[in-house]
């Protein structure tokens, strides 16, 4: 398994990076948006990789860092979602965001990537909820209430804010002790 390439990048087209080791070999990497950004062409790069083989190709995905590469490795372990889906999901942001979206089990964040339904997004909660859970945990990243942060979200999608509007403003509360109500009313404070 290929799991780490260092070398120069000689090409970049969007986020498909040609790396030129020190050995002379050069290797062809789809790479997560947040690695295409830190990888100009020219620069000496180190870049966590993961290889699919298939019966008719072997494909490199690269990864900005090791919980962009595992998130990507849970992704690809739910029936239905291939690495290059699994590669468009890294763009809805951040690991944590991500993360974040499936301790809450926010659906409709997760289909606003191209192939990924109202089903697949359904069966991406559920078979990584505690995954991804216990990830962030052991991490130090405190998960907020999912089932309360929905509801918050919903509420101020109902308002009139943006889902985007309203899960930027989520992310800036801490849920600890807090109903629902408080959390709104939080919300409303600061999204204003």
């Amino acid at each position: 398994m290929i799991s780490l390439i260092s070398g120069k990048i000689v090409s970049k087209n969007n986020n498909e990076l040609e790396v030129m080791t020190a050995g002379g070999v050069g290797y062809r990497i789809m790479a997560s948006p947040a690695a295409a950004i830190i990888a100009p062409v020219g620069s000496e790069i180190s870049i966590n990789t993961y290889l699919v083989v298939k019966e008719d190709s072997h494909n490199l995905f690269g990864f900005a860092n090791l919980a962009e590469k595992e998130l990507f490795k849970n992704f690809i372990s739910v029936s239905g979602v291939g690495p290059k889906t699994a590669l468009h999901l890294l763009e809805l942001g951040s690991v944590e965001e991500i993360t974040l979206a499936i301790g809450r089990s926010d659906v409709d964040y997760l289909t606003k990537v191209s192939g990924i339904g109202k089903k697949t997004a359904e069966r991406l909660v559920v078979e990584l909820k505690n995954k991804v859970a216990k990830g962030m945990s052991e991490a130090g990243v405190k998960m907020p209430a999912g089932d309360l942060m929905s509801d918050v979200i919903d509420a101020l999608v109902t308002l009139g804010y943006t889902a985007l509007q309203a899960r930027d403003v989520i992310k800036s509360i801490d849920s600890t002790g807090k109903n629902s109500e408080q959390l709104l009313r939080e919300a409303l404070q600061k999204i204003r």
